[in-house]
């Protein structure tokens, strides 16, 4: 389904100001091109360092597995590895949404640069464990400290752009998540040659060196994280009101949510077909940032080139990011990339099922780079789409938290898909993931027909077939 034209319901630069039932006019003296721009490069570079390191720290435990960290801490036996994946997961997903009205109510700049100086000051700790219950500890920490950093960025963006606008900044945040899995590896193979260096083991060092990194980032954010457009002291006041006018964004920022806030979220059914869709793409994203390295190391490969050839699965994804990002905005539609992104993960899991040997190395690799770009690139379409059909406050921090809250749970079941006693071959994990994948493409046509069908109803209604309406699709 392409799109119309965009009828925009704010004025040109340079004409007389409009208005309609939706608010207030966008002010004729404010160039809406140059505008964009000062807002991308004020909002979007600090937001992508500060979840670069995050996830960064998050993951990089999957390249200290694969060193000598497992048998210094004892965790080698059983399922302690991955309890130790797991239960970061606990206190992440239980204060997601908790963590959006904190940061509402402290301005993101204190709130988000708080978190990633916390992540980084437990990340330091996590270098200096000696023991399972140690390593356990500052997993769980850094759970708890990660909680407000993922939505609450995403919730912070979906308020400076309006629904044409999204998408491209949205995979641009969403991208530090794939570059981390890139970097991860590169600096991995890297740090994998600091082994006893002043006395420290190389996965200390991921740890020492990474969590120094997350404090440094936290620190300049807390001086150059933006806040909400109403906020914004780099803004003047016509180009806050012209955010405000464009984004539809009429909302006071000081409303507080309400219990009735919260019912009425929950009495939308696209609020749980929202969820499942998220929930079943990050588990493939979180099976392959924690377990590429694992999956790539079983094909016979050592410690170095290991972390090497996890690197190019994470930049084939990031490509096909960019490109769906640009096209999605172009074409002004969403579903049909997701389920793009569905066909691939599939297409994948099943060379991975079925192609095993060194004859089959090449499909092998195929398969986990078809997983990899095919789950990140629907996961970044899923959350534009979601938040931004999304208005106001309440909804939004509401919805940021318990849609990426929920799919976060993913975090949970993927940590458990690829365990030690199914090595090689990890058919079981596969399997999980097919089934995600299927889940996720029946979701995401629901959860575009259920949109669809609102949409009808307002151009029914109002008269109105603007390309903001569309973009909801």
């Amino acid at each position: 389904m392409g799109a119309p034209e965009d009828d925009k319901i704010y004025s040109l630069p340079g004409s007389s100001p409009h208005s309609d039932e939706d608010g207030p006019a966008f002010p004729s003296n404010v160039d809406d091109a140059a505008l964009v721009r000062k807002i991308d490069m004020r909002v979007m570079p600090m937001l992508f360092a500060i979840y670069l390191v995050a996830f960064l720290d998050r993951v990089n435990i999957s390249n200290a597995l694969t060193m000598s960290m497992p048998e210094d801490l004892d965790i080698a036996t059983g399922d302690r590895e991955n309890v130790a994946l797991l239960i970061f997961y606990i206190p992440y997903i239980i204060f997601e949404i908790p963590s959006n009205v904190l940061m509402k109510k402290v301005k993101p700049h204190i709130w988000l640069s708080g978190c990633i100086i916390a992540f980084g000051i437990v990340m330091l700790g996590q270098a200096f464990v000696k023991s399972y219950g140690g390593l356990i500890a500052t997993r769980f920490f850094l759970g708890l400290a990660e909680s407000g950093i993922f939505p609450g960025s995403f919730y912070l963006i979906s308020f400076w752009y309006k629904r044409s606008e999204a998408q491209k900044r949205f995979t641009f945040y969403w991208s530090s998540v794939i570059f981390a899995g890139a970097f991860g590896g590169l600096l991995a193979s890297a740090i994998a040659k600091m082994d006893g260096m002043r006395g420290l083991e190389n996965w200390r060092w991921i740890f020492l060196l990474e969590g120094i990194a997350s404090i440094l980032v936290g620190i300049t954010a807390l001086f150059c994280c933006s806040d909400f457009p109403q906020q914004a002291s780099w803004l003047t006041e016509d180009e806050k009101a012209a955010v405000i006018a464009k984004t539809r964004n009429y909302e006071d920022e000081d409303v507080s949510v309400t219990r009735s806030d919260l019912a009425g979220f929950f009495k939308d059914p696209k609020s749980y077909l929202a969820a499942i869709m998220y929930f079943t793409i990050t588990i493939p994203i979180y099976a392959f940032s924690y377990f590429a390295p694992t999956i790539i190391k079983a094909l016979g490969y050592g410690t170095i080139q290991t972390q090497l050839h996890s690197v190019p699965p994470f930049a084939a994804a990031l490509g096909l990011c960019l490109i769906m990002a640009y096209f999605s905005d172009r074409l002004g539609i969403r579903y049909p990339f997701i389920l793009a992104g569905d066909i691939l993960v599939i297409i994948g899991i099943a060379l991975m099922l079925t192609m095993h040997g060194t004859e089959h190395f090449s499909a092998e690799y195929l398969g986990i780079c078809f997983i990899t770009m095919g789950s990140f690139s629907g996961g970044a379409v899923i959350v534009c789409w979601v938040l931004m059909n999304m208005q106001g406050h309440a909804q939004r921090s509401i919805g940021s938290g318990w849609v990426i809250g929920v799919g976060n749970a993913g975090g949970i079941v993927a940590v458990f898909c690829f365990v030690k006693n199914d090595a090689p071959l990890y058919s079981r994990g596969y399997w999980i993931l097919m089934a995600m994948a299927i889940v996720n493409t029946v979701s995401t046509m629901v959860y575009g027909f259920v949109v669809a069908r609102e949409r009808r109803h307002q151009i029914n209604t109002e008269g109105k077939t603007d390309k903001e309406k569309i973009l909801s699709l």
